[in-house]
């Protein structure tokens, strides 16, 4: 991802983001410290896997009648240099009425990144963002090249040095919303999976 400077400010903020009209391209930005960063269009595989990840997630919400909701690529601020940092998750999800203005997905009690290639490492390094984030309680990061997940859970306030690993013959289990399903489900309409003839 290549950072874009505005040649008006220093450093941006959170607010000054939200009303920035971008850098006359379609490109999506976060905010890192600051400065907005460009994000790398999506391959088809990712964006089956947020739609299938949506789908199996908010269909369980509503199927439950639980008050929490599923977003995709909505705004989130980290509890650590929350004035000039944002993300914006593949998928989150809140448990929370919306923000007067919103603008903002508010108190995400799990978040959702999809891992590519082209931008793996800027994914991984917004794992201090999302764990910032108080009302976080699992962050997943979902590979698009392989089956497989890696899931942070925190446990009694704190987070684990090691994500749980899971495999493709395993269960997806999301405590935070109560979720489970074969982890294979998820990837079921990409070319990752096996198909019979």
């Amino acid at each position: 991802m290549v950072a874009v400077r505005r040649s008006t400010f220093s450093d941006m903020t959170v607010a000054e983001f939200l009303d920035w009209s971008g850098d006359g391209t379609d490109t999506r930005h976060e905010l890192v410290n600051g400065e907005p960063r460009a994000m790398a269009p999506a391959s088809a595989t990712h964006a089956y896997l947020q739609v299938a990840l949506a789908r199996l997630i908010e269909g369980y919400l509503i199927d439950r009648g639980s008050p929490c909701r599923a977003a995709t690529e909505a705004p989130v601020v980290p509890g650590l240099s929350s004035n000039v940092n944002l993300r914006v998750p593949d998928l989150a999800v809140t448990c929370t009425p919306d923000d007067p203005d919103g603008r903002l997905l508010p108190e995400p009690v799990l978040i959702v990144e999809i891992l590519s290639p082209g931008n793996e490492r800027d994914t991984r390094g917004n794992l201090w963002a999302y764990a910032s984030i108080p009302s976080v309680q699992e962050i997943l990061f979902v590979h698009s090249t392989r089956v497989g997940a890696e899931l942070h859970r925190r446990r009694n306030g704190d987070w684990p040095t090691d994500p749980l690993v899971i495999g493709p013959d395993e269960e997806l289990v999301l405590a935070s919303i109560g979720f489970r399903v074969p982890l294979t489900q998820i990837y079921a309409r990409t070319r990752l999976v096996q198909r019979p003839d």
